[in-house]
């Protein structure tokens, strides 16, 4: 499996932003960390080998970025309007600064321009999901795996524009039906899965939310739900990813 690790500036969060990319060829797969991890995670937690069949093929390459949620959503501390900011600053270094780079690299890699997947497990599962349903002219495909969709564990009861913006089961129950986003939505795909054990009994409210407004709304999200004895770990995470990645791709 070739790997190449690379470092560019970010205007958005003025300093250096690291990312790994794996594989040679392929449809881009976009890999957000879980809550304050960084870009190694994806090998870091051996997801690269789950992943290795369908990167050495030739059939993804999987980009995995760096986060900044100590200054954001880790940062319960802080000021919430300087740390939803600052997830702000990153989201457009992701939508507008990676993506350009990721766009360049498939350019090169394949010789056209392919949308890109989200793809992250916990924390990463959130931004998965965030980037896709606020971005899919950028993403056109989103799996997203043990995430939480609701803020208000982040936030409590602040909410402005931007916890707005950054919250799913805030936004889209007010996407106008006639905006060109739901055409996106039903012509692509996105996955949501969660068990039901430990550590997801939280994350399963918001989840279910989620189902029940994308049902509402005609957006074809696909959700599934593992058992009982399924925890909030990557073992499981590890046996989710070859269960659902032939139909994503297919």
């Amino acid at each position: 499996m070739e790997v190449r690790y690379e470092k560019h500036w970010s205007g958005h969060l003025n300093r250096e932003m690291e990312f790994k990319i794996y594989g040679s060829s392929g449809k881009p797969v976009l890999f957000i960390p879980c809550q304050a991890g960084r870009f190694w995670d994806f090998e870091g937690f051996n997801m690269d080998k789950t992943w290795a069949p369908w990167i050495e093929s030739g059939e993804v390459m999987v980009i995995a970025c760096d986060s900044i949620d100590n200054e954001a959503w880790a940062a319960l501390g802080q000021d919430k309007r300087w740390r939803i900011e600052n997830h702000e600053k990153w989201f457009n270094y992701i939508t507008r600064e990676l993506v350009p780079a990721i766009n360049h690299i498939c350019y090169e890699a394949n010789g056209n321009v392919q949308g890109i997947m989200t793809f992250g497990a916990s924390m990463g599962a959130m931004h998965a999901a965030n980037l896709y349903y606020r971005r899919p002219d950028l993403f056109d495909s989103c799996f997203a795996i043990s995430g939480l969709y609701d803020n208000k564990e982040f936030f409590g009861d602040y909410c402005d524009d931007l916890v707005y913006n950054n919250c799913p089961v805030f936004y889209l129950p007010n996407l106008p039906e006639d905006h060109f986003y739901m055409d996106m939505y039903r012509r692509q795909k996105s996955l949501v899965v969660i068990g039901q054990g430990a550590w997801e009994e939280a994350l399963l409210p918001s989840t279910r939310q989620l189902d029940t407004i994308c049902r509402q709304k005609g957006i074809p999200t696909r959700f599934e739900y593992w058992g009982f004895d399924v925890n909030h770990d990557w073992p499981w995470w590890h046996k989710m990813v070859p269960t659902y990645l032939p139909w994503l791709l297919g």
